[in-house]
Order: C-alpha cells, then sequence, then structure tokens
C-alpha cells in the first residue's frame, strides 16, 4: 500500500497529514515511529462534516485519540487552505472538542480562535474540589481544559527538567481519569511565560499550541500575567489572547516535506 503524506510542524511540534488514506490509531503508532517510520507527534487526515467546512481524524503518536491539537490545527489549516480543500481564509474545523476557527493570515502565521476555557472539574477532568489550586507530585498547581485537559505548573525551577523528571507521573496521576498535559511555566514578566511541556500520549515534544493557551489562562486567572502574552518555546513562541471569553493563539505553520510510505 502507498500513503501519500505530507510533514508539517509548528515550532517543531511535528505532524504526518495523510492526503490518500484514513488516519487510524495502528498507522499513527507504525508512521510516527522515528526509527522505523516517518517520524512524528501525531497524524491527521482530512475529511467532510455536514455544517462545518472540514473535519478530521487525529491521532498522538501512542495511537491514542486526540480531541484537541492547537499546533496541529494550525498546520491542518495551512494543509487544507493550500490544497484547495478549502476556499477561504478564514474557516470552521470540526475537532472532537467541538469546533474551532483558524484564520490563514499569510504564507506561514496561523490564527486560531481556540474557543472558551473550561473550568469544571468534572468537565476537564480532574478529581479535586478546587481545580484552580490544588497539589499534585508535590506541586502546586491548576487544572484546566482547552478541549483536552491540562496540568499548569508555574514554578521558578527549570521546567524543562522537572518535565523531564514528572511529567510522565503527574500525566498519569489518578487525579485525571482522563490523563493530562502537563506544563511546566516560568514566569519572565506580565506579557512573556516560558512552557515546557509533557504531552499527554507523546510525551516531551517542543511546543503544544493548547498548553500555551491553558498556561495563558491560569496565569491571567491567578493576576500574574496580561491578556495578551508571548509564550516562549524551545523553538520559537506562540502569541496568545484571552479577555475573557474565548482564546485566540497566532503562531507559525511549516510544511518539511511530502513523500510516499511504502506500508507492507
Amino acid at each position: 500500500m502507498e500513503i501519500k503524506f505530507e510533514k508539517w510542524h509548528g515550532l517543531g511540534n511535528d505532524f504526518i497529514i495523510l492526503e490518500n488514506q484514513k488516519a487510524t490509531s495502528e498507522l499513527a503508532v507504525e508512521l510516527c515511529d522515528r526509527n522505523f517510520g516517518i517520524g512524528a507527534d501525531g497524524i491527521f487526515s482530512p475529511k467532510f462534516v455536514e455544517g462545518y467546512d472540514i473535519a478530521w481524524d487525529f491521532y498522538n503518536s501512542d495511537g491514542s485519540i486526540a480531541q484537541m491539537c492547537g499546533n496541529g490545527v494550525r498546520c491542518f489549516a495551512q494543509y487544507v487552505y493550500k490544497k484547495g480543500l478549502v476556499n477561504k481564509k478564514k474557516f470552521s474545523v470540526l475537532t472532537l472538542r467541538g469546533e474551532v476557527i483558524p484564520e490563514i493570515i499569510d504564507n506561514v502565521l496561523v490564527k486560531v480562535d481556540m474557543n472558551k476555557p473550561v473550568f469544571e472539574a468534572e468537565k476537564i477532568p480532574v478529581k479535586v474540589s478546587n481545580p484552580l489550586d490544588f497539589e499534585i507530585e508535590g506541586y502546586r498547581a491548576s487544572a484546566v481544559s482547552m478541549g483536552n485537559p491540562h496540568c499548569v505548573i508555574y514554578t521558578d525551577k527549570d521546567g524543562e527538567e522537572l518535565a523531564l523528571k514528572d511529567g510522565a507521573k503527574i500525566e498519569t496521576s489518578p487525579l485525571f481519569p482522563e490523563k493530562t498535559n502537563v506544563e511546566f511555566i516560568n514566569l519572565i514578566n506580565r506579557n512573556k511565560i516560558k512552557m515546557n511541556v509533557w504531552e499527554r500520549g507523546c510525551g516531551i515534544t517542543l511546543a503544544c499550541g493548547t498548553g500555551a493557551c491553558a498556561s495563558t489562562v491560569v496565569g491571567i486567572k491567578k493576576g500574574l500575567i496580561d491578556n495578551k502574552v508571548e509564550v516562549v518555546l524551545r523553538k520559537g513562541s506562540l502569541f496568545i489572547e484571552w479577555t475573557g471569553e474565548n482564546v485566540y493563539m497566532t503562531g507559525p505553520a511549516t510544511k518539511v516535506f511530502d513523500g510516499v510510505y511504502y506500508k507492507n
């Protein structure tokens, strides 16, 4: 079987977009393998659903279903626009978390309406009485959903070191029945934060769009930052805005290469 694909990344968070094959859990595990496959953090394939301009099937590298992905939706938006699958620069994408609205700004940048953050414990979901302030693995943390669960930890220590040390334990904590993404945040000033992330179903990644949104929202709720923030990641920055309703994310999406994968 010949599977046509394109490889894209959003600040190093990389994805395989299938052109002539439906994304599945099994394909995700095989194609995302960085030694025996193409290598990526996840795969998706476009599809059409009545009532929306476009939709996707999306899986993490471990084969688990992903409800939403901020970096992924920017890559997906540029892909479907350049392929002519949508014929306008601002359009609707149906994900498992619901509708998101990307807007093509130029050949690289995409602005995405990421919808409203969710703070209710049962909807995140997280088994704590106060999602904005609880203890987990010795940290003070906050939980929020951006269509997928996030555990946000503001710290003065090295976020990369903490993500490697405790990311996996927090991801699989019994407090998060559907597991969680984990963000370790260093506060730079009221308009800039630095984020290191352990992604649910992927492990350490170079960037996480929904994580950047979640970390910004938590920082605003705690009074640490203003409503427009630069989130510094390991290979660049995302720009997040939240005025109390919908969250907006602006960042790049870059095509790396296209090719054919020969599946036995």
